[in-house]
């Protein structure tokens, strides 16, 4: 897959990148969790995970799973999944809703969304959709903590400052995620990814993925 392109400032070993790296002890533990908790997430979750299938096959005509471009790491286009929460036509669809957006910035964000499904709306509730995730975990184009991964079309109208969160592999969740999602504008989201990106260790990892369980029983800024 082509990767999208980013400023020289994130692809030089330059003042900005010292600041934002950590030590190599803090990646290799970290690749550790992610491949522990999500290999766990898998197996616990699998009867949650069959569930889904059922009902989204029940709810509507279309395929279980959706997978989409979205960009990683220093600007590695990767495939992220989720269950379909979503019509089959919903990106077809996309362009007559612009006018409806409510989230500031490249973003769209959309709380009564008609192209959302029954059963979408349960498991966005529930964040149930991105579990698939665990995958991109296992396969390490994703961590479970990070900034999360935005759509090409979206990275395309970054500023430099927020590009820096490319500087990072994306997560599963992230103090965004844990912290009102929806309700968080798009300049505070970006500026709580690059806070992410600064303060990350271990301690917060962990911290953040015991919040994340929470939001699994439902989270009312989610949709």
């Amino acid at each position: 897959m082509q990767n999208i392109q980013i400023n020289e400032e994130l692809e030089i070993d330059n003042e900005s990148n010292i600041k934002y790296e950590k030590k190599l002890t803090y990646y290799l533990t970290k690749r550790l969790i992610d491949l522990f908790f999500s290999l766990i997430g898998i197996i616990i979750l699998s009867p949650v995970f069959l569930i889904v299938i059922i009902l989204i096959k029940l709810d509507s005509k279309g395929p279980i799973m959706f997978s989409q471009e979205r960009v990683g790491k220093r600007g590695k286009i990767f495939k992220m999944y989720k269950f379909r929460s979503m019509v089959v036509n919903a990106e077809e669809l996309l362009s007559k809703l612009k006018d409806n957006n409510e989230m500031s910035g490249p973003m769209f964000k959309m709380k009564e969304d008609p192209r959302i499904t029954k059963v979408g709306k349960f498991i966005r509730k529930t964040s149930i959709d991105e579990l698939p995730q665990l995958f991109n975990v296992l396969k390490g184009e994703m961590s479970l903590v990070g900034p999360r991964p935005n759509l090409p079309a979206e990275v395309a109208e970054f500023s430099t400052e927020h590009k820096l969160k490319l500087l990072a592999k994306p997560g599963l969740t992230c103090y965004w995620q844990v912290m009102g999602r929806n309700k968080i504008g798009f300049e505070d989201w970006m500026k709580l990814d690059i806070k992410y990106i600064e303060e990350r260790n271990t301690f917060i990892d962990l911290k953040l993925i015991w919040k994340t369980f929470f939001v699994l029983f439902g989270d009312e800024n989610a949709h």
